[in-house]
């Protein structure tokens, strides 16, 4: 079938809005109409840096309606309202104990290029484009694998719930997931973008008593208290450290590190206690650590977190029974824009103009 979608040529090009081919879904995938997709610095990433082979269709936080099941679809049927999240292959050790996120496979199946059977859903004048994240939702279809798609309930706004997918559920599930503070302790998070402002909705909801917000933007810092942080310190201030152990009276017992900066990651092991222990969610360069005096001394942990850790069909039901009872009110961190607007997104994004861009697709 004919679809619109925006393509990226190549390494750091502008997006352009093209009509290309998308096959109808094998087994076990579903044809998704998508109402609305968010944007992702995951995307940008991708775009600019060639993870996944070029031209490519890239988005990764779809959600939309079922439009036609393949065989073997066991769960999902026409009309059913979805989101849209990672591939992973459901059979290796780590799916099959509760951490697709650590899919032995996650790479191949979402940065490859091509869906689990090796083969192209997507085609542009006769040549094969990459599919991304198994689902390619910069358009106005996609076709997944059941797999990595959740039914969702259709009394929440369809075209909010998108960066459940993805970025939403990487902050909330870090905490929620793999950190799981106890009730009363000190948490900071560095970076205050839809990830880190996640993380704090998911530290309130635990009951932390310190909640502390570290960016460099003022106006992310008051939406970061809005949303739950106990306190807000501007990293330009200089002697971040020294603040956070004032606060907690010798340091957070957890930290979360979205911002990807190297010297970010010093900091949030420095300003843990002993024992404490710090995830890593945000693509980070080269960090030369002195293991002994930021980590074995103290006990201290760090750890990468993939996605929250979450298992999707599971996890993102849990976070909108949140939000409905306004305890997690992640639609303060999205700003709407129109398909045809997706250069302007990325710009506001990469500039901190919008934390949580959404292209509306189709209504």
């Amino acid at each position: 079938m004919k679809i619109k979608a925006a393509v990226t040529h190549s390494q750091e090009k502008d997006f352009t809005i093209e009509e290309v081919e998308l096959s109808e879904p094998k087994a076990n995938e579903v044809l998704v109409k998508i109402v609305a997709t968010g944007v992702c610095h995951t995307d940008a990433v991708a775009r600019d840096g060639g993870m996944t082979p070029y031209p490519v269709v890239l988005g990764h936080e779809g959600a939309g309606i079922v439009e036609k099941t393949g065989d073997g679809v066991k769960i999902l049927q026409p009309g059913d309202h979805v989101v849209l999240s990672f591939a992973h292959c459901g059979h290796c050790e780590n799916c099959l104990t509760g951490h697709p996120t650590v899919c032995t496979d996650f790479n191949t199946l979402n940065f490859g290029g091509r869906m689990e059977d090796q083969t192209h859903r997507l085609q542009k004048e006769g040549n094969d484009l990459s599919t991304f994240f198994g689902q390619s939702s910069f358009g106005t279809y996609a076709v997944a694998n059941e797999r990595n798609i959740v039914k969702v309930d259709k009394d929440v706004d369809l075209a909010l719930l998108g960066p459940l997918g993805c970025g939403i559920q990487t902050g909330s599930g870090t905490v929620l997931n793999r950190l799981r503070p106890e009730f009363g302790t000190a948490i900071v998070i560095c970076g205050a973008g839809s990830v880190g402002l996640s993380a704090i909705m998911a530290a309130k909801i635990t009951g932390c008593k310190h909640i502390i917000a570290v960016d460099l933007h003022d106006s992310r810092l008051d939406i970061a208290r809005e949303l739950g942080a106990t306190h807000v310190i501007n990293g330009r201030d200089g002697k971040v450290v020294e603040q956070i152990k004032e606060i907690t009276n010798g340091g957070a017992h957890y930290g979360v590190e979205t911002t990807g900066v190297p010297s970010v990651v010093h900091q949030g092991l420095q300003a843990l206690r002993p024992l404490g222990a710090l995830a890593v969610v945000g693509a980070t360069p080269e960090v030369n650590i002195h293991v002994h005096e930021e980590i074995m001394a103290e006990g201290k942990t760090m750890v990468g977190v993939v996605e929250g850790d979450s298992v999707p069909q599971v996890f993102i039901p849990k976070l909108l029974e949140y939000y409905k009872e306004g305890l997690f009110p992640f639609d303060k961190l999205v700003e709407f824009y129109e398909f045809h607007d997706i250069n302007q997104a990325f710009e506001d994004s990469k500039s901190g103009k919008a934390i949580k861009p959404i292209l509306k697709i189709s209504s």
